[in-house]
């Protein structure tokens, strides 16, 4: 998606990391923005001397489309250099953003065997006339989409278009699609090849893929993590929010693709070696002064909460996971341990508030009252204060009566 800047004559590619700067003279001028990324890696090998795969780069395309190249050109290519590389058909034209020793790093994390795979190639650095078909070339996507998005309604194809993506030298497009079941291509792909006069290349994607290729912020208020980071995704079934005894609630699990948020499984592990330690509480526990219902469980402080009443939360007795442990052994022993009432409280995290602290004056310096000083005491202050107004006044009289004597 393209957002213009205030000057006109620039825009910010954030789908494919790059600001482009449109000169009727000189041609498109390109720059590579890394904070525009999709599944940005941060390079912390930065000028580390290069390893084993010296000659290869990672080059990127649009929104999470990258790949790694193997560079034949001979020339120096380093990081936002903007390449001409080797293609199905044709060529295509992408943006370094990794290179030396990192790459290595993402090929292993990748699991791509450097010796059993063939890269392709870099050819050589883009020139200006490249620069400027591919421009042109992407200034028909968004059209491009709205028409197949007509094409495939009227032809009354149960799929969902995506995205478009062209190809660098304008010759080939890749069509980003959703569909719940087969579809049927050979009639669409004829129209598309009549309509635009371009090669097609149809690529089905999942929901989450979806999103990853839109991109967002959560309602975490960071960036969707399947456009952050995330390139493979793992099932999420609802089994992961009753473990972290979360409410059953669609609108509230479910991210912007509609599917379950992928932030379901980051805490489901830890939740379950808290859980191999808290017991499972099937029958009330038997005490001297009756029995005590559970009512809720702290999985992460492994703490358990118990009420004599089963219909009221207004009393709650806190029992760590492994004192309830040993009072069911107990029960199943014919022990009734004491009452709860005698147990002592579990002391609860404090809580500090933080009302004030976004205060706009709350780093100024607090200002610093004057104070008069008070002749006299408290009794006969006030008529020492009278006593010194009429002797102000009379000393001016007096003053005033002398400038008149002198004068006169």
């Amino acid at each position: 998606m393209s957002i213009n800047n205030d000057n006109e004559t620039r825009k910010y590619d954030c789908s494919r990391g790059c600001s482009v700067e449109i000169d009727p003279e000189a041609g498109a001028k390109c720059v590579y923005r890394p904070g525009c990324c999709k599944l940005e890696v941060y390079d912390w090998l930065h000028g580390m001397a290069q390893g084993q795969g010296g000659d290869l780069f990672e080059v990127r395309f649009k929104n999470t489309r990258k790949g790694i190249y193997r560079n034949t050109s001979g020339q120096t290519i380093h990081e936002g250099d903007m390449v001409i590389v080797e293609a199905a058909s044709g060529h295509d034209l992408g943006i370094v953003t990794l290179e030396g020793p990192i790459v290595d790093r993402q090929m292993k994390a990748r699991r791509i065997n450097p010796d059993n795979l063939e890269f392709k190639k870099i050819y050589r650095k883009a020139k200006q006339f490249d620069i400027d078909k591919w421009q042109a070339a992407v200034a028909l996507e968004e059209e491009t989409m709205i028409r197949s998005r007509q094409i495939a309604l009227e032809l009354g194809l149960d799929m969902k278009i995506g995205d478009v993506e062209y190809q660098g030298d304008g010759t080939k497009a890749i069509f980003y699609y959703i569909a719940d079941g087969r579809v049927d291509f050979r009639q669409l792909i004829k129209v598309f090849a009549e309509e635009f006069r371009i090669r097609i290349e149809m690529k089905q994607i999942g929901a989450r893929q979806e999103a990853g290729l839109i991109g967002g912020l959560g309602v975490c208020g960071r960036e969707l993590c399947c456009s952050n980071y995330i390139s493979n995704f793992q099932s999420i079934t609802t089994s992961a929010a009753r473990i972290q005894d979360l409410s059953l609630n669609p609108q509230k699990l479910a991210g912007q693709c509609g599917k379950l948020k992928c932030c379901l499984n980051y805490e489901t592990a830890v939740y379950m070696d808290a859980q191999s330690r808290i017991p499972r509480v099937a029958n009330p526990l038997e005490l001297e002064d009756g029995l005590a219902y559970l009512m809720k469980t702290d999985i992460l402080r492994e703490v358990m909460y118990f009420s004599y009443d089963q219909g009221s939360f207004a009393n709650l007795y806190a029992l760590p996971a492994s004192e309830v442990r040993e009072i069911i052994r107990l029960n199943r022993n014919g022990v009734r341990p004491e009452s709860l009432k005698s147990e002592p409280e579990i002391s609860a995290p404090e809580f500090v508030t933080a009302v004030g602290d976004d205060s706009i004056s709350r780093f100024d310096e607090a200002r610093k009252k004057k104070h008069k000083k008070k002749s006299g005491g408290r009794n006969h202050g006030g008529e020492k204060r009278e006593a010194g107004r009429h002797d102000h006044r009379n000393g001016s009289h007096r003053s005033g009566n002398n400038q008149s004597q002198g004068e006169n």
